[in-house]
């Protein structure tokens, strides 16, 4: 490895000459450590064929460690100063390979398309406030992503790879699991962050597969998921009653399911709610 990555010092420099106050709203906290970094970039597992999706790339802390292996990177920021220094910072540490670099200045709920080539991993330090619904947005719109390493805040990583069954299974467990499997792989302590946040951050690693083979579409699936969740005390029957016109019918459309109407969501797998969902109205409609 160079010694081209970003430490606490250049990181304040760039913030002073950006004139960047790290707000909460947008999870603004930048890795100042090389060697964070560097195991982020290991443990993702990324290679010289990968073209990385980075969401938020900030000052370009783990940006350059992703140059430093991939094939490429497409960094999608929000804040327009930042989106525009990332470049010129590549450039400046990295200039062999600053030219593998495409930086996008958008909010990444809304990207819908991505230039060619396709991403192939998505490696990034998500924002705090909007992780779940940009990961799942991000492996709903772009396909061509196998597996990725995301590091959000503990408490969401514990949420994100819990089981069926378990305390923190809910609706981002469910969701992800139409899309891949995710493994809780490591921590990260809030000192190698500027500003400190005030919590720890998990790594999450995630291989792409199959969804649920379902007559049911994906939208139908959530809905399910997303009912199944908003009264998580209550039982199938009666939490899908709404969905379904009565607690009875929901009760037939589990058994036919082969569920438990007595059962509570927290106990069903993603493929329980696809054998579910199917006998909502619609649902032979195709699949996306």
């Amino acid at each position: 490895m160079s010694d081209a990555l970003l430490d606490p010092r250049t990181i304040r420099a760039l913030a002073a000459e950006l004139d960047l106050r790290p707000t909460k709203q947008r999870g603004q906290n930048f890795v100042h450590d090389a060697n964070t970094v560097r195991r982020i970039v290991a443990v993702s597992g990324v290679g010289p064929d990968d073209v990385v999706l980075e969401i938020g790339p900030g000052l370009g802390s783990l940006t350059l460690g992703l140059l430093e292996v991939a094939a490429g990177v497409i960094a999608v920021e929000i804040e327009g100063s930042l989106a525009a220094r990332l470049p010129r910072t590549a450039s400046e540490r990295l200039p062999g390979r600053a030219d593998r670099l495409r930086v996008i200045e958008a909010d990444a709920l809304r990207v819908d398309e991505l230039p060619d080539p396709q991403p192939t991993a998505v490696v990034a330090n998500l924002p705090y406030n909007v992780s779940v619904p940009v990961l799942l947005h991000l492996l709903a719109r772009f396909p061509s992503v196998t597996r990725g390493l995301v590091m959000v805040q503990a408490e969401v990583a514990d949420r994100l790879v819990a089981p069926p069954g378990s305390r923190t299974y809910g609706v981002p467990s469910a969701k992800l699991a139409w899309y891949c499997s995710a493994k809780r792989v490591g921590s990260v302590p809030p000192t190698v962050f500027w500003p400190v946040p005030n919590v720890e951050s998990g790594l999450v690693a995630l291989v792409r597969r199959d969804p649920p083979g379902t007559q049911a579409t994906r939208e139908q699936v959530f809905t399910v998921v997303d009912a199944a969740f908003s009264q998580r005390r209550k039982m199938l029957r009666q939490a899908l009653a709404g969905l379904f016109g009565s607690a009875a019918a929901a009760t037939d459309a589990l058994l036919a399911a082969g569920v438990d109407p007595q059962a509570r969501g927290e106990v069903l797998g993603i493929a329980d709610f696809a054998r579910i969902a199917e006998a909502l109205p619609l649902a032979g409609a195709a699949t996306r």
